[in-house]
């Protein structure tokens, strides 16, 4: 059997492979892997909570109701915090003292598919184990609590989104002495593609508190329009809007808002390296960025890599996923991490990736520094890049194929430290993801050809 639970959580088709009895059976045995839910006397000493939030997909309302009946036919008395973002759920699961949270998105996926994924206690992604563990008991019968043992289920999407807020602002604008709110963002003039999603409601008041002059696209959810044609997947609207608005920059989110996007006054595309490359830079100038290190994945650009390198900035690896980010960052201590996709995790405000954070802190780094984002982003050129996808291939023997293993040597000996190639294997596809990067971008077509025709051959099924 394949495993339920992937990268992000269980995934699939709303109502066919995520159904509304997945979704209640994924909450019960959530509730015996991450809380006791057991009784004494009918009346538990201290009660178990569990907070679950959603995207704005018209499939979350009946999975949240049986998600949350799961749960509270557990024993746990759940706090439903209606629409809101991923990272969202997290900071509340880390504050108001409960043992888990829940998310129901499936993030910049299509609107159809939808997801489920938890939270440990402090607003942690769980660990594979854990979520074998959830895996292992699902569908299983136990003894469940009666009587005054059940829990209870709460609505209160209003408290749950304003302290999710005031923590969002705080983080670049501290209440004053005389918890007057400042406005760092005064003056500046900004377009936010909401996608239609869970941030339609937050990102604009966070950014409008914080003083930007915000133009709001595509933050009218009707439950069928998340992401489409919007958003960080398809940002043509925002940059056409940020030129037409004379505004000096724009965001984009995905439909959970667990990433953002920028462009600058120009309408050019920013992408998740060159933010995390701003960033961390203002980190090291603040004494911030704990060892001098950027935690990154092996899909960031090498333009990224050598242009910190300059500025005394390290950079770590991992693979590809927030989820590996956060464990390097949490194993060597390191404040900030991402993809190049515009999931950012900055450790001293969030405890996973927050589109919205991401924009108040870029948005405050160009007020901070006096610069456009494109003057900030040209510090962080990126390499010419190519990727090929190579279908029907055996993928688990790209690493070890001796012709393949040599190719890619030859490769990397002519390009020096000029660029670079790199091959990975899909999570999920039989292919192999060839990628390329060097001086130019001939030379990185030329190079990715190359090998993908060889990778073609060698591993075909």
């Amino acid at each position: 059997m394949p495993k339920m639970f992937g990268t992000d959580g269980v995934r699939g088709l709303a109502n066919k492979d995520l159904t509304a009895r997945l979704a209640l059976d994924l909450g019960d045995a959530a509730v015996r892997v991450l809380g006791d839910a057991g009784t004494q006397d009918d009346q538990p000493e201290g009660r178990r909570r569990a907070l679950v939030g959603r995207d704005t997909r018209v499939s979350g309302d009946f999975l949240a109701s049986a998600l949350a009946a799961g749960m509270s036919a557990g024993g746990f008395d759940v706090i439903d915090a209606g629409i809101i973002p991923t990272p969202g759920v997290a900071y509340l699961t880390s504050v108001l003292n409960v043992e888990m949270g829940a998310v129901i998105s499936a993030s910049h996926n299509p609107m159809p598919d939808n997801g489920i994924k938890f939270f440990a206690r402090g607003g942690f992604k769980l660990p594979d184990e854990k979520e074998d563990e959830i895996e292992a008991v699902l569908g299983q019968d136990w003894e469940r609590p009666t009587g005054a043992g059940v829990g209870r289920v709460s609505h209160d999407q209003t408290t749950a989104t304003n302290l999710y807020i005031d923590h969002l602002v705080s983080t670049i604008a501290p209440l004053n002495d005389d918890q007057t709110q400042p406005k760092p963002l005064k003056g500046l003039k900004i377009v936010a593609d909401c996608a239609n999603g869970a941030t339609s409601v937050v990102a604009p008041e966070a950014l409008r508190r914080a003083g930007a002059d915000v133009i709001v696209i595509n933050a009218s959810p009707d439950g069928y329009n998340i992401n489409k044609n919007a958003g960080s997947t398809h940002p043509e609207q925002l940059q056409a809007m940020v030129k037409a608005t004379d505004a000096v920059m724009g965001v984009a989110f995905d439909g959970d808002a667990d990433r953002c996007l920028a462009v600058d006054e120009d309408g050019n595309m920013v992408n998740g390296d060159q933010i995390m490359g701003i960033l961390a830079r203002a980190k090291k100038r603040e004494g911030k960025l704990n060892h001098d290190t950027l935690v990154v994945t092996v899909m960031s650009n090498l333009g990224l890599k050598l242009a910190l390198k300059d500025m005394g900035i390290k950079t770590v690896e991992t693979s590809v996923g927030d989820r590996y980010v956060l464990e390097e960052m949490l194993k060597g201590g390191y404040s900030l991490g991402g993809e190049q996709s515009g999931h950012v995790i900055n450790r001293e405000f969030a405890t996973t990736g927050d589109g919205t954070l991401t924009a108040l802190t870029l948005c405050n780094e160009v007020v901070k520094s006096g610069k456009s984002l494109k003057e900030l982003a040209a510090d962080f050129p990126q390499l010419p890049q190519t990727l090929i996808n190579v279908p029907n291939v055996d993928k688990m023997a790209a690493s070890t194929n001796p012709r393949i293993q040599a190719a890619v040597k030859h490769e990397e000996e002519l390009l020096g430290d000029s660029g670079r190639v790199l091959l990975r294997p899909s999570g999920t596809e039989p292919l192999v993801r060839v990628m390329a990067e060097a001086a130019t971008q001939a030379y990185a077509d030329e190079v990715c050809t190359r090998l993908a025709k060889i990778v073609a051959e060698e591993l075909a099924l």
